[in-house]
């Protein structure tokens, strides 16, 4: 009797403790998710800003419609790889798209801002002043919702990769997440305004 009654304590202790693990696993992938959706509302805004400069550019800059083609489909591109990133942002490879995808727009941009230097009156222009101040805000937003959200990935990693929760992690199939990397070093820095 005694004997099974030690057994059952066992097995509950057991059981509660897989609960507890499972249980903290949700809660950090949740908090990740959310990290993501941070990030994702930066980037939204920072989508929404760009076809407002370039259409505020397209009057003084008739001669680079290269340049400007080129920022907007750079900006269509992260906002479709937003778009999937955002259904599920624990798919590593889709993180990694949008990574790539953002690095392209960033890329796109800083083109953009070197033609534009040869535009004084595009320079001198109010609303165009305006709207670059506000990228380059958004810009800061992006890199700090994406430190926390890099953290939280790390954190998220970490718990999974230990001893038992790695066995627990696999059972209830908890990936592997994918930190949001930009690729290159001129993408790793804001844009610079010079207005």
């Amino acid at each position: 009797m005694i004997s099974t009654l030690i057994g059952l304590a066992v097995i509950a202790v057991a059981v509660i403790y897989v609960i507890s693990i499972y249980n903290r696993l949700v809660s950090l992938r949740n908090r990740f998710k959310n990290g993501f959706a941070q990030i994702d509302v930066q980037l939204q805004r920072r989508h929404d800003l760009i076809p407002n400069l370039v259409e505020s550019a397209k009057a003084y800059m008739e001669h680079e419609r290269g340049t400007l083609t080129a920022v907007m489909d750079a900006r269509n591109n992260a906002v479709s790889a937003q778009k999937d990133a955002a259904g599920d942002p624990a798919d590593g490879s889709k993180v990694k798209k949008l990574g790539s995808a953002e690095n392209m727009l960033s890329k796109a941009l800083a083109n953009f801002y070197a033609v534009a230097e040869n535009y004084p009156d595009l320079k001198a222009n109010e609303t165009v002043q305006q709207l670059m101040e506000e990228l380059s805000s958004t810009e800061n937003r992006v890199a700090f919702a994406r430190q926390a959200y890099n953290d939280d990935i790390m954190v998220f990693n970490t718990y999974r990769e230990k001893f038992p929760n790695n066995i627990i992690a696999g059972m209830f199939t908890f990936k592997h997440s994918e930190q949001l990397q930009l690729e290159t070093e001129e993408a790793r820095q804001a844009p610079k305004v010079s207005f």
